[in-house]
């Protein structure tokens, strides 16, 4: 059943609502309800869509009337799988507005001219003033009958599946004979009686064997499916002789076994430090810093790394062709190189003095939703970002080719702008400095800062917590590194060789950083969870700031991995839990987050305690690799809500980059 409906204007003023259950009326009554967080994290930000939203156990529907501004709204519970919401949301809008379109069109007209009069008023005072139980007078019935209505429909339904599936059951499971052929089809009332059934029992029996014959291939089944014993007669030998194939051979090296000046030779891991030429084994230390990508220091002596500056090289580029189109005349818009600016011609037809519908926008918004993923960003996304834009814009009255083109860009502009801006702090440092430097009893010792650099196979984790470790020790942090990707070959190893180089890279890459950073490690084959606890430890014991723990690789649908790294979550309870992506996936982007964020908070909730911990913020890896196709950004932050603290582009401790929402902006919509 529904546990609350409520139509409102969009001013947040409620019209009417039911609350169906006793707890859906004190959860309706809180901020945290799921119509709230709706309001809130959905349709504030510009997530506006008729797909159902999702919020701490509940489901939420939603539908919009743009001309009147009111917003009707179904919540359930998401175990529920109720087939009639969207029937009920159809009619619930058709018969109110039908019922009260008068009395609704002058209590929005009031509100426009309390707003054009510039005269502030609570919408509490505002409710007031309209008597909405006298006007909606009779409509809890009309109400009750629809609901009642559609709930014996889809009752009515579920019998009749449910009856065809058991019709269907009945019929597909009756037990062949040794022919499946030969048995006759029973009417679905006549009874079976117990010699029948000992016969049918006894064909499955026969039909099972006989499967077990085929599957085991050779004329030979590997197991007597009467007996269950295996059948082959040389089985014990042959498992013997497999085991015994699989030991591993000595490798031969020449004629002789290499001696330990050959071995030497071979030895690429020692450090083989030249003080004149400042190299590390055969690279120059130089090699790891770019010069040129360093970042810039402060007023008060603090690192920061670069802006990345896309956008500020095609500015001018992007300025001349939303000039280009809106110069166009309305008699004939030309086509540009753009694919958004071959919208002028469309932009063209919705000249004159009219109120737009959804048949003048469908053009329109099919071919930005084309330029969206040309700029790569995902379907879906695409899909709702432009649903937001026209759902804005119906209703809206326009005029020239100008201002219509104009009006459209314009509310693009926002929508990308609202989703790319976060709703936490991206200024990491403030949140590392704000916990280092909060004041604490004497007798307890301060917690260093953590981070959790989680992600699938081959992103750049390791690589990218390694130009995070040098950002932070340019701000004069010291820095623990925690291996806890315990699986990998080589992954201690790679944090070994960045450890070794990031100590010799010191604050503005002068040499002798030791003591700055250092490795926490315990090997292959561990509990990762438990490593991390023991370097947070390690890390408050010996003064370091911050523990940056690396974990392995792992996919998004791999329960066992997603549940062991839960557990880490859940056990240490780090400061932030960064996810680490590709700008290239595009589309993948949204299946590897989405599902990255829910077995998080699912699983981190059932292994702690209280609620589940998810993605806090993301780092982009590859950003050099994408040019102006940057819509990953966007697809990332739709899907979490999370900011894009920074972005990986190169291969030294230098490329690293923080990005600006007007910039991302920006290049969406250029060329």
């Amino acid at each position: 059943m529904l546990d609350h409906c409520s139509i409102s204007h969009k001013g947040g003023i409620v019209l009417w609502s039911r609350s169906f259950t006793p707890d859906a009326a004190q959860l309706a009554a809180s901020s945290s309800s799921p119509v709230n967080s709706l309001i809130r994290e959905a349709l504030i930000e510009g997530r506006t869509t008729d797909e159902k939203y999702e919020k701490d156990g509940y489901a939420v529907k939603w539908s919009f009337v743009n001309d009147l501004e009111l917003i009707f709204v179904v919540a359930y519970q998401r175990i529920l799988q109720l087939t009639y919401v969207d029937d009920l949301l159809a009619a619930l809008k058709t018969l109110f507005i039908k019922l009260f379109e008068p009395f609704l069109a002058t209590f929005v007209a009031s509100l426009h001219a309390l707003s054009s009069g510039k005269v502030v008023s609570a919408a509490g005072e505002v409710a007031t003033q309209w008597s909405f139980v006298k006007a909606f007078e009779g409509w809890d019935k009309i109400f009750d009958k629809l609901l009642r209505g559609l709930e014996d429909k889809a009752a009515q339904d579920r019998k009749s599946r449910l009856r065809n599936t058991t019709r269907s059951v009945d019929v597909d499971s009756t037990p062949p004979s040794d022919d499946v052929s030969t048995v006759p089809s029973q009417p679905m009332d006549t009874p079976v009686d117990e010699q029948q059934i000992a016969r049918n029992v006894q064909a499955l029996k026969n039909r099972l064997r006989g499967r077990g014959v085929k599957r085991g291939g050779r004329g030979m089944g590997r197991m007597d499916m009467g007996s269950g014993r295996d059948t082959h007669p040389d089985s014990d030998s042959e498992a013997a002789s497999k085991k015994k194939s699989k030991a591993k051979i000595q490798r031969k090296w020449g004629d002789e076994a290499p001696t330990e000046g050959d071995m030497a030779v071979l030895d690429f891991s020692a450090d083989k430090q030249d003080a004149g030429n400042e190299t590390v084994g055969s690279h120059d230390l130089q090699a790891l810093v770019d010069k040129a990508s360093l970042g810039t220091r402060t007023r008060d002596g603090m690192y920061e790394v670069k802006d990345w500056e896309f956008a500020r090289k095609r500015e001018d580029d992007t300025d001349n062709v939303i000039a280009q189109a809106l110069s166009e005349k309305e008699d004939g818009a030309k086509k540009t190189s753009s694919s958004l600016g071959t919208l002028g011609t469309i932009f063209a037809r919705l000249t004159g003095s009219k109120v737009l519908s959804e048949e003048d926008l469908k053009p329109v918004l099919e071919a930005m939703k084309q330029h969206l993923m040309q700029k790569n960003v995902a379907k879906e996304i695409s899909e709702k970002v432009c649903e937001g834009v026209g759902e804005g814009l119906v209703g809206k009255k326009v005029g020239s080719f100008q201002t219509t083109n104009a009006a459209v860009r314009l509310a693009l502009s926002n929508s990308l702008t609202r989703i790319l801006t976060p709703k936490t702090s991206t200024d990491l440092l403030l949140s590392i400095r704000s916990k280092l430097s909060s004041p604490l009893p004497s007798t307890q010792q301060r917690l260093p800062y953590s981070m959790t650099f989680v992600g699938v196979n081959g992103v750049g984790k390791s690589t990218n917590l390694s130009k995070v470790c040098f950002w932070l020790i340019q701000n004069g942090l010291k820095v623990l590194i925690a291996a806890c990707d315990t699986f990998r070959s080589g992954a201690v190893e790679q944090l070994r060789v960045h450890v070794r180089n990031l100590s010799m890279l010191g604050v503005n890459g002068a040499t002798d950083s030791k003591g700055r950073v250092e490795l926490f490690e315990r090997g292959y084959g561990k509990d990762a969870a438990g490593i991390a606890k023991e370097a947070i430890t390690y890390a408050k014991e010996n003064d370091f700031d911050v523990v940056l723990i690396d974990t392995a690789g792992r996919m998004q649908d791999n329960e066992p991995l997603m549940r062991a790294l839960a557990k880490l979550v859940a056990v240490n309870n780090p400061d932030k839990i960064i996810f680490v992506g590709e700008a290239l996936v595009g589309n993948e982007a949204v299946d590897q987050l989405t599902k990255f964020d829910r077995a998080l908070r699912d699983f981190s909730a059932a292994s702690g305690s209280g609620k589940g911990r998810g993605i806090d913020g993301m780092l982009i890896t590859k950003w050099d690799t994408v040019d102006d196709k940057v819509g990953a950004a966007l697809s990332m932050t739709y899907v979490t809500g999370q900011p894009i603290i920074f972005v990986g582009c190169g291969q030294t401790y230098t490329d690293l980059r923080q990005l600006r929402v007007t910039n991302v902006v920006s290049a969406i919509l250029s060329d």
